[in-house]
């Protein structure tokens, strides 16, 4: 239980001291931001702090840091480190350039911000892979939910009930001004997520389940051997460094009405979800006595959906399960929300289409929500690998575009080049070895033959590990001759 404490407080202290490093990387200053110099009633509003802060939350703690961190917590106690140090030192700085540099920008989204640091080539591919991963991101934080609601009311509301009505208020939240949905109501699913948290965490230390220590097995832990590398840095995304939360940024950066709230904001609500992240992986490692008993409720269970229903009853019992498991619905739906909305940001920023108009509004969210309810009916599992692996990228890039801003601003480049070489190495890996990858071709030109599982993912690493690393010197050794060294000699 040490650890677990240990690890909360670093990441307390991690906001309390880094974030007020990585500020003066981009220092806030008293210019108008977006909301103030020309606030439209639609996305451009000015919001208290408060306010900016809860819906950044929710914005980005969806299901990612519950079912993330499940998945984590197979391979033990060595992914609090990930949660912990990827979160302040990777997350936390992504997050708060990801948000300032939108603001600097008049609110623009992503992948225009890559377009301006990176070029026009790398514009137009993050714009295809922001979309993509924000319908892959409402997609997936659809079902979970719908399967949540659907263990909780009677067997006559289903998932597919619960998912068409999920739908619907996905199509609202994208459709109507900020102010009108997610400003009004997001407040009240703060206080459900914060419940939720208290509830959980303060149930495991209460009812005194064995936490256990990162002295006790600083080992993989997996049943099935699978590799840490590049797999559980892949896996638990949302709770450390996630990409999804670059297409999330602006919209807060089109509605804080100071720059100094940018580190409380941005770093800050990814704290907050680094601590919901651990909260989930200690009380799966825990509640189910070891790795391999958690292994064996998730094959058992019907899906991640039952075995978070699982967890808070056996934590707090029907009551207290219940109310926590409000919270565990409320995040994904208010990540699922705003991912259409950011989705269509984007395709407006890249078509420059007028926002203001109800109607052209309403040509770009009624084709959004119709591909979401389309690859509704796809095997949830597969959505997420994929949604997980393009998150990551997603926040390679997003990492690289800051470096090279800082690099041109004669600033220190390198707390933003080293997470960027490190998720470059992370995200090509993965890529290489994943059975949803290059790793079943991989590992058969390796083996000569067809295997599966941790044999496959043994054989693929041959090839995948040196390729990868490769890849991230490559990118490493890009962004020095082409922006360090020209910089340097002007």
């Amino acid at each position: 239980m040490l650890t677990f404490f240990i690890a909360l407080l670093t990441l307390v202290a991690g906001f309390m001291t880094y974030s007020f490093f990585v500020e003066k990387l981009l220092p806030p200053d008293d210019r108008e931001t977006p909301a103030i110099a020309h606030p439209d009633g639609v996305d451009y509003l000015p919001l208290p702090l408060w306010k900016s802060f809860l819906i950044q939350l929710l914005n980005i703690a969806g299901l990612g840091p519950i079912f993330g961190a499940l998945s984590g917590a197979l391979w033990g106690p060595v992914v609090y480190f990930w949660i912990v140090f990827g979160t302040i030192f990777a997350g936390g700085v992504h997050d708060y350039f990801s948000g300032m540099l939108s603001e600097r920008h008049n609110g623009a989204s992503i992948s225009e911000i890559v377009g301006i640091y990176l070029g026009p080539q790398m514009k137009t591919v993050m714009r295809v892979f922001a979309v993509v991963l924000l319908i892959l991101v409402g997609t997936t934080f659809s079902t979970g939910p719908a399967g949540l609601l659907a263990l909780l009311t009677p067997a006559s509301l289903n998932v597919t009930f619960w998912l068409a009505i999920i739908l619907v208020y996905y199509f609202l939240a994208t459709l109507l001004p900020i102010d009108k949905i997610i400003g009004r109501f997001y407040p009240f699913f703060g206080a459900a997520l914060i419940v939720m948290c208290v509830g959980v965490g303060g149930g495991l230390v209460v009812r005194g389940y064995n936490l256990p220590e990162m002295w006790d097995g600083f080992a993989n832990l997996h049943p099935r051997a699978l590799p840490i590398w590049p797999l559980m840095f892949i896996t638990v995304a949302c709770g450390a460094i996630s990409g999804f939360h670059a297409t999330q940024s602006p919209m807060m950066a089109r509605c804080i009405t100071n720059e100094y709230q940018g580190r409380k904001v941005f770093y800050g609500a990814m704290v907050a979800e680094g601590v919901i992240a651990m909260i989930w992986a200690a009380a799966g490692v825990s509640v189910y006595n070891g790795t391999q008993g958690l292994w064996d409720a998730t094959t058992s269970l019907a899906g991640q959906s039952a075995l978070v229903y699982d967890i808070c009853i056996r934590v707090l019992g029907p009551v207290g399960g219940v109310l926590a498991m409000i919270g565990v619905i409320v995040c994904p739906i208010t990540s699922g929300d705003t991912a259409f909305r950011s989705a269509r940001l984007t395709l407006a920023d890249w078509f420059d289409i007028d926002q203001k108009p109800r109607v052209k509004r309403l040509l770009l969210s009624v084709p959004l929500l119709l591909c979401g309810a389309l690859l509704s009916n796809m095997n949830f599992q597969v959505v997420w690998r994929y949604f997980s692996w393009s998150n990551q990228t997603l926040a390679m890039i997003a990492l690289w575009a800051a470096a090279v801003f800082l690099c041109k601003a004669r600033h220190n480049f390198w707390p933003l080049a080293i997470p960027a070489t490190f998720m470059s190495a992370v995200s090509s890996t993965y890529i290489l070895v994943a059975p949803e990858g290059f790793g079943p071709a991989i590992s058969r030109m390796v083996s000569g033959e067809a295997l599966t599982g941790a044999a496959a993912l043994k054989a693929a690493s041959a090839v995948g590990y040196p390729a990868g690393i490769a890849f991230a010197a490559l990118c490493f050794a890009a962004f020095w001759f082409k922006c360090v060294r020209p910089n340097a000699a002007k």
